[in-house]
């Protein structure tokens, strides 16, 4: 499930009426728009009859010392986290000479929504005080990882294609003329191609697993047989498994180092890493609310865009579609080329905008404004409960993976590690259905303004490479017994997660539950949700739409 196909579905096509530039007209290139891209390796490029000339490092040998050192564990070590603060070697439109009209502190970056890459998010999620470092005296026993692809290419047939089809038709039928900031589509050609993982997305990837393991290495030692790590059978999902492990364990390690679980991500297939496919509700009109608020929001935002770029060309009539396939084109070209032209076409407002736009269709689509999110990311949470208690799953009912999941080959309880991952839509159905509230604080999200307290921020949620960590860890009892307690903690983005929402969790300045407490809170929230109704029932959402659980009450 992509999230930048239902993205404001059915926009306004609302356009204005061609007006005279104001600056030197220049006639655009007869292949502007074009889509042609180069292909490599180069076609015909795999002899494979002189692989004999190039033997391998086992037949060459001569590798030098190999002593291996201790395993890292910075997060019970370091006085403070590492922080993520860079897009090296991206160009960061901030930085560029025409974002001088913007403040110097305005990041536009990260108003990309999901599209944004990650970053640490400090203590967006309301915890003034904690810190993804092991708080003292305690010490971790056990994670669980939930993390995103990284950056890929958009969906195949997406808007932005078609936005360069619009431009190429004109270039070859009657002309078409740009002028100003708009100049450079006279001879701009769409580059990018589908689906797959970019170059800077397979790096987020690659060093998420290698930051993974200076936080956590030091749980491998916990491991007495190799371990079983998720993903599913798209491309972008499979390469961004691989990239993590080959950065978490080596490369010349890690393809003997773990075993991968592949789920197969294709119609009649499920699991909890793509549940949306045994849940009727998130293809249908359901799914769709999202779309609709956002377009709401659209038409508002970019009331005075389109006017003023429209002046810029003659010859192309611009629309709402095309003014948000600009901004997109933005992101997208520069998480795949580096750098893109279509930045600095836009003003702060227009961005902050743009990604409130994102937020509603996250919100009403995927989020805590869907009422089938819960029962879709559910699943996740039975899995979670039952290695977290080390108990076999016995109710398949959600849309667990009977066949995987009873398998204690595929499905073992009893690692010190967990890594799964899956899609941005997922993540955010699974944080809804653990009853992150803290995020939903500020909901329903009125579809006229942005409000003025954003509790709900796609870009902070389920950015690029995005990564949940479950952290268990053993810590000194509270009544200084000296006794020790096991408890549970969930950092975002390197953003501790208030836990208050979920029974049984208190207020705590460190973001910890008991781990009982937690796993009867789980079980709990497991109950309430209706999966058979929220995903197979046949009802319409009310509008206004005040859901803010994820689930329909009926």
């Amino acid at each position: 499930m992509a999230f930048s196909a239902r993205l404001l579905l059915a926009l306004c096509a609302a356009s204005l009426a061609l007006a005279k530039p104001t600056s030197t007209v220049h006639s655009a290139s007869s292949y502007a728009g074009s889509t042609v891209t180069a292909v490599f390796p180069p076609p015909d490029a795999t002899d494979t009859s002189i692989d004999t000339y190039f033997p391998g490092p086992e037949e060459v040998g001569h590798a030098g010392p190999t002593p291996t050192g201790d395993e890292p564990f910075v997060l019970e070590t370091a006085p403070v986290a590492p922080q993520k603060a860079d897009v090296y070697p991206l160009v960061n439109p901030a930085d560029t000479e025409g974002s001088s009209k913007k403040s110097s502190t305005f990041n536009l970056m990260q108003y990309w929504g999901n599209l944004s890459p990650w970053w640490s998010v400090g203590d967006f999620f309301g915890l003034k005080d904690a810190s993804p470092v092991v708080p003292w005296g305690c010490e971790l026993t056990q994670v669980h990882l939930l993390h995103r692809h990284g950056a890929r290419y958009p969906q195949v047939g997406s808007r932005h294609a078609a936005f360069a089809a619009k431009v190429h038709a004109a270039a070859n039928s009657t002309g078409f003329s740009a002028s100003g900031p708009l100049e450079f589509l006279n001879t701009w050609t769409y580059k990018l191609g589908g689906e797959l993982l970019t170059p800077f997305g397979r790096e987020q990837l690659f060093d998420l697993g290698i930051a993974f393991r200076v936080k956590y290495g030091h749980l491998l030692d916990g491991f007495t047989d190799l371990p079983v790590f998720r993903t599913t059978s798209e491309a972008r999902m499979v390469d961004s498994a691989l990239q993590f492990h080959a950065g978490f364990f080596g490369v010349q390690q890690y393809q003997t180092s773990y075993h991968q679980l592949i789920a197969i991500e294709d119609s009649g297939f499920y699991s909890s890493l793509n549940p949306w496919e045994k849940c009727p509700n998130a293809n249908n009109d359901v799914a769709a609310i999202g779309g609709s608020a956002a377009q709401n929001w659209t038409a508002i935002y970019l009331k005075d865009t389109l006017p003023r770029l429209q002046k810029y060309v003659t010859g192309i009539e611009l629309d709402y579609t095309s003014v948000v396939a600009m901004q997109e084109l933005c992101a997208y070209e520069t998480v795949a080329l580096g750098y893109s032209a279509f930045c600095d076409l836009f003003t702060e407002e227009e961005w902050k905008g743009y990604e409130y736009a994102l937020d509603l269709d996250l919100w009403y689509s995927f989020g805590p404004g869907n009422p089938a999110s819960a029962a879709q990311g559910i699943s996740y949470v039975q899995e979670l409960v039952a290695r977290l208690t080390q108990t076999p799953l016995t109710d398949f009912s959600t849309a667990l993976n009977r066949t995987m999941d009873e398998s204690n080959v595929t499905f073992p309880l009893n690692q010190p590690v967990y890594i799964d991952a899956t899609h941005d839509t997922v993540i955010t159905t699974i944080l809804v259905a653990l009853n992150f509230t803290t995020m939903a604080a500020n909901g329903p999200l009125p579809v006229d303004h942005i409000p003025k307290k954003q509790t709900y921020v796609g870009s902070r949620i389920t950015p690029f490479a995005t990564h949940l960590t479950g952290q268990v860890m053993s810590c000194p009892a509270s009544d200084k017994s000296g006794n020790k307690e096991s408890y549970i903690r969930f950092i975002l983005n390197d953003g501790v997660v208030p836990l208050t929402g979920i029974n049984h969790c208190t207020a705590n300045k460190d973001g910890l539950c008991f781990l009982d407490n937690f796993v009867q809170g789980m079980k709990e929230r497991i109950a309430e949700v209706d999966y058979q109704y929220d995903c197979f029932a046949n009802y319409t959402v009310p509008w206004p739409d005040t859901i803010i659980d994820g689930r329909m009450k009926h």
